[in-house]
């Protein structure tokens, strides 16, 4: 049974039983700061498993995509040892929202995977939680168990929690036996350990709890199921495989990166451990590149950087000296498009990143072995055979090493890795990234749940900017609620139905008014405080606001009309991307204000000239067009089917509603639109950058704003025609004639510099030139050290090699001081860097100037904010020759 077809098995099974299908969720988690990834299929669902959201059902099945790569469920550093565990898998799920729970949780499993599946009864083991009689009478009694196949552990193994913080609960497992000589003994002890010979296919969450910040356990709204079964693992054992790594979802990647590398597999060596964790790591990097993610310095960024780098070096290891992972991303796409076939049409932009990203890492890695050189180098100085925790986390930190390349490489010089050191470094890395991802826990939306349960508040923004006569259904002040809001006040106030737009999906929210007989208040904001609550942001002018007041509310049109225009002029802009780039461009994040536009995308390289025109011809060509829009509310399934556009940082309902223009552009839209594109009037870029590697932001205005900024462009050139005294056609040829004299007469400053600096070297103006500090000798060194300020690092740099060359043997050190920073340059001739380098002195002289610094025993440069302490730096000079030449 091949891996997709396990997948329609399990889909089938539970539509059968009443289950809705739900398509998987992006990697990318929506309005969940407490995970860096999508880890488990319920995360989608965790706003039901809290009560804070209802659905049109109360059973759902999924395949969900997974990664797991940090934080509590990171099994990064096992992958390719073991057989079983990776960093993207999908994970087949069944879920109850207060629905059935856990006789009919286990039946289900039992049915499913031996009468289906086909798998042996035998075979098969149960686990539950230490004190889950009822869990354990269910297997036993009920499906047939024998009870010494059913295993009772504690906490850590049969307990469930998503994180620190949210839904958990008891759990009860399968286990797969997949034979005694993989490890004979006994199965409870084997289970325990996590033997190789036992593969967990199923966990059943029997959801009953959520977990606070403390660590108290609460009592959901209704007990629900959560389970979750790895794709991967299922398809081994109905392949007849006892390795994930020989089914069919990675042989093709398997038997391609040994190719590459011109070996076989299995090879029976540390090599074949190269080839599956290169197997695994395309996967996650296809896939996370494919949901929007792009590589980077921190966050989601750096943990795909890191696998695309750990890859890279694993390729290394077994003979691959080039960038090859970027030709293993159409291998992924051909393996999963049955079930992503979204995925064929990013294939070439996945790759473009992909080997963007290797190219750059071969070179961070001759630089890296570089510093590995200086830091054993410097170890060895000192009479050290340990290698700091410090400089080997930076290793890993900065240039991608992994720990275990480190402790190779310095086993190769017969030294070891001070691995605690590392460890500290690394958990202090990952506090600061659970700090920085953990976010706010939801206190409001609970606590609003809790008083609003019964509440579902009518939004009725697309057939109303105002309404009247509407109830006050609740208020809240700092997050709880309150009786009244007096005049003054700030809080939040609750309607029964709506005009207001809430934030969402890039749009901000409507502003505007209250008016009832006992108040009137300003709405600064409409925000969603609950999926089902929109609350209104308020200050209270004058009177008392009570619940149950009835109110006249209206959003500001005049503001809406604009956020209408910039919104669906970010549509044109997507499709006519689209358009011109390709089918790889995707929406990575948006921001429609009224006053403008912010789209950014992924695409691999800058827009030309031509290509921003273009863009922008096509949008206004559409604009011009006057093409009315086609709005109609359907499922997801359907407008997915029509062909609409689903932004994957959205999360959507199972109502969306389809915005159409013309056959233009089709995609699912909550937010507010023109009624026909000729309201927008014009449509104009102002800027397209880099936001990240592989994604760019293109910003832009329309109907009055672009008004403004055209106003705001003839008013410059009016002026540079007054101050030129040229007319308008011979502006360009003026400043052209301006800007070729400033660099002739930069360049005669600069060699008027260098020769006032050469000149000093003789003495010429030793006397009369207070920038000259010293030329002397030293130990037997020429020492020349001299200030002189109003000059670039790049020109001290030039300077500093001219009077080198004058030298002929000997230290040169300059010094320049700026408005708000201070720079030094130390330059050491050939002939003396094995008695003393450059990068030793700028070490001493760098901190008293603010700064850090290094460079090449010959060179070496360094910057600092401390203007003030640099004739104090220079001073120190001769000593610091006296003290470190040798």
């Amino acid at each position: 049974m091949k891996a997709q077809r396990v997948r329609e098995t399990f889909l089938q099974y539970f539509a059968d039983r009443g289950h809705k299908v739900v398509r998987s969720s992006p990697l990318l988690p929506k309005d969940d700061p407490t995970i860096l990834f999508t880890n488990a299929g319920m995360n989608q669902f965790k706003s039901l498993f809290l009560g804070l959201e209802k659905r049109g059902y109360k059973r759902a099945a999924t395949v969900q995509k997974c990664m797991r790569v940090s934080g509590k469920h990171n099994d990064l550093e096992t992958v390719g040892r073991t057989a079983k565990h990776h960093t993207f898998f999908e994970m087949l799920g069944n879920f109850s929202f207060g629905d059935y729970f856990k006789r009919e949780a286990v039946g289900f499993a039992w049915e499913l995977v031996t009468g289906v599946f086909g798998l042996p009864a035998d075979r098969l083991y149960a686990t539950v939680y230490l004190d889950d009689d009822e869990a354990f009478r269910i297997w036993a009694d009920e499906v047939g168990v024998p009870k010494k196949r059913i295993f009772r552990y504690g906490k850590k193994d049969n307990f469930w929690a998503m994180g620190d913080t949210g839904p958990c609960g008891p759990c009860s497992e399968l286990h797969y036996d997949l034979g005694e000589d993989i490890e004979p003994g006994d199965p409870f002890a084997l289970i325990e350990k996590g033997s190789d010979r036992f593969l967990e296919l199923w966990n059943l969450v029997f959801m009953e709890f959520d977990q606070d910040e403390k660590g108290v356990l609460r009592p959901l709204p209704s007990p629900s199921i959560d389970t979750g079964m790895g794709l991967e693992r299922m398809a081994a054992v109905v392949q007849g495989k006892r390795s994930n790594f020989d089914t069919d979802l990675f042989t093709p990647l398997i038997e391609s990166a040994s190719e590459l590398a011109k070996r076989e597999y299995p090879a029976g060596d540390e090599g074949d451990v190269s080839v599956r964790i290169i197997a695994d790591h395309i996967r996650a990097v296809t896939f996370l590149i494919g949901d929007g993610v792009t590589p980077a310095n921190d966050g989601r960024g750096y943990v795909l950087r890191r696998l695309i780098r750990r890859a890279y070096r694993q390729g290394n290891l077994i003979g691959i000296d080039r960038p090859f992972l970027y030709g293993l991303v159409s291998r992924v796409g051909d393996i999963m498009k049955d079930a992503y076939p979204e995925l064929l049409a990013s294939v070439e932009y996945i790759s473009k990143v992909c080997l963007s990203e290797e190219e750059r890492f071969s070179f961070t890695l001759s630089s890296g072995l570089r510093y590995f050189d200086q830091v054993v180098r410097e170890t060895r100085d000192q009479g050290g055979a340990i290698l700091p925790g410090d400089k080997i986390f930076k290793l890993y930190d900065t240039f991608g090493f992994p720990l275990d390349l480190s402790q190779e490489l310095a086993r190769e010089k017969s030294l070891t890795v001070d691995e605690p050191g590392f460890g500290r470094e690394l958990e202090e890395q990952k506090q600061r990234a659970r700090l920085s991802w953990k976010g706010e826990a939801k206190r409001k939306e609970k606590l609003a749940y809790e008083v609003f349960k019964d509440l579902k508040v009518r939004s009725r923004v697309h057939e109303a900017g105002a309404l009247t006569d509407v109830r006050v259904a609740g208020l809240l002040k700092d997050g709880r609620r309150t009786e009244v809001l007096r005049a003054g006040e700030t809080g939040e106030v609750i309607l029964e139905e709506t005009p207001f737009y809430a934030e969402a999906g890039g749009q901000v929210g409507d502003t505007g008014s209250l008016k009832g007989a006992r108040f009137s208040a300003i709405v600064e904001k409409a925000f969603y405080l609950t999926p089902e609550i929109i609350a209104h942001g308020v200050k209270v002018l004058s009177g008392e606001a009570r619940e149950d007041d009835r109110v006249d509310a209206a959003a500001d049109l005049v503001r809406r009309q604009a956020i209408s225009n910039n919104h669906t002029a970010t549509h044109l802009l997507h499709a006519a991307l689209r358009q011109v780039l390709g089918d790889h461009v995707k929406q990575a994040g948006s921001l429609v204000a009224p006053t403008r536009l912010r789209f950014d995308f992924t695409h691999f390289a800058a827009l030309s000239r031509e290509e921003v025109r273009r863009v922008e011809e096509i949008v206004n060509e559409k604009v011009r067009a006057d093409i009315p829009l086609e709005t109609r509310t359907t499922s997801l399934e359907e407008g997915i089917r029509e062909g609409a556009m689903a932004i994957f940082e959205e999360k959507y309902g199972e109502s969306v509603r389809v915005v159409g223009i013309g056959n233009f552009s089709k995609e699912l839209c909550g937010g507010v639109h023109v009624h026909a594109t000729g309201e927008i009037g014009v449509f104009k870029i102002l800027s397209e950058t880099s936001v990240a590697s592989g994604m760019r932001r293109i910003e832009a205005v329309t109907g009055e704003g672009a008004y403004l900024y055209v106003r705001e462009l003839e008013d410059l050139v009016s002026g540079l025609e007054k101050g030129l005294g040229v007319s308008r056609k011979d502006l360009p040829t003026r400043i052209d004639k301006l800007l070729s004299r400033a660099e002739e007469l930069e360049r005669e400053n600069k060699a008027l510099n260098k020769k006032v600096l050469t000149a000093s070297i003789d003495g010429t103006f030793s006397t009369v030139n207070p920038a000259v500090i010293t030329t002397k000798t030293v130990k037997g060194i020429a020492v020349h050290v001299q200030r002189i300020d109003g000059l670039t690092i790049a020109e001290l740099r030039d300077m500093a090699d001219s009077l080198k060359q004058k030298l002929a043997s000997g230290v040169v050190v300059l010094g320049a001081a700026g408005p708000d920073k201070a720079f030094v340059v130390v330059s050491v001739t050939k002939d003396l860097t094995g008695r003393i380098q450059a990068g030793a002195l700028i070490k001493e002289i760098a901190p008293v100037i603010g700064g850090g610094g290094g460079g090449r025993p010959d060179f070496a440069q360094s910057g600092g904010s401390c203007t003030g302490e640099l004739d104090k730096a220079l001073a120190l000079v001769p000593a610091l020759v006296e003290r470190l030449a040798v």
